[in-house]
């Protein structure tokens, strides 16, 4: 079983209490919803970090509807291929739990910046564990994890090596070239064309393997378009211009293109 540490010693954390407790005394409440705020003020860079309340809202209401099922069925294929023997696995950046919830492993772990995020992560999947901290400073001991998954968030390789057993497996799946093109052309006057470095190379990691999956789908109302715009980074972009473009649209054909880098750590 996998103790996490405490995040201002450093030390092992008993997690069979109400609350979580260290050989020093530092203390961390379970919340009414199961999970735990391991983020200290010192790593937070405002008030409420990471995703807001809307944002969870609009994900997990999106990934509900199967508008990503295929993302998610592609994740559980190269998991199966690369990592069919992985007993703990760690989504880093989890956001509401959608693709965590997918996998099957004996240990299953969840950490989001975002308390929102977690807190609805708790609520839909009872069998992980969930904590609010960040991908920069994992509140867990070396060589913990089979398989850390990095989806659509920050990658710290680094950070992800440390916590990976030898011959683990990092799954990173990124944002490819032409994603949501048809939201982008409504919401932009112009579309710039910057390169992407989609199959990074990451001290630490071989690549073992890169895919990418590309697939269509329509929206059919003006809710689930603002859903769509609310679960990506644009939302912090877009322009008042934009955003009232988006408002008058109903009804959205558009077009995923995801990349997904199969990484296998390193021996130390």
């Amino acid at each position: 079983m996998i103790n996490p540490l405490c995040p201002i010693c450093g030390k092992p954390l008993t997690t069979e209490k109400p609350a979580w407790e260290c050989e020093n005394n530092h203390s961390f409440d379970v919340a009414r919803q199961g999970y735990v705020n391991l983020l200290p003020v010192t790593q937070k860079h405002s008030l409420h970090p990471g995703d807001t309340a809307a944002m969870v809202t609009a994900r997990r209401d999106f990934l509900n509807a199967g508008y990503y099922a295929p993302i998610a069925q592609k994740l559980c294929e190269l998991i199966a291929a690369f990592a069919p023997l992985s007993e703990s696995i760690l989504d880093a950046g989890c956001g509401e739990g959608y693709y965590l919830s997918q996998l099957d492993a004996k240990e299953r772990w969840g950490v989001d910046i975002s308390k929102d995020a977690v807190r609805s992560s708790a609520a839909r999947e009872k069998d992980a564990r969930f904590l609010v901290a960040t991908a920069a400073h994992l509140p867990f001991p070396d060589s913990a994890f089979d398989c850390v998954l990095s989806m659509f968030a920050l990658t710290v390789a680094a950070e992800f090596a440390r916590v990976l057993k030898d011959g683990g497996i990092f799954m990173q799946v990124l944002a490819g070239e032409r994603h949501l093109s048809a939201l982008k052309s409504i919401i932009y006057p112009t579309l710039l064309e910057k390169q992407k470095d989609l199959h990074p190379a990451l001290d630490g990691f071989t690549l073992l393997h890169e895919e990418t999956l590309a697939f269509g789908f329509i929206l059919e109302t003006q809710e689930m378009v603002q859903n769509l715009l609310y679960m990506t980074p644009h939302l912090w972009r877009i322009s008042k211009e934009g955003a009232d473009a988006l408002a008058k649209v109903s009804r959205l054909s558009d077009r995923a293109e995801v990349v997904f880098n199969v990484y296998g750590r390193q021996k130390r």
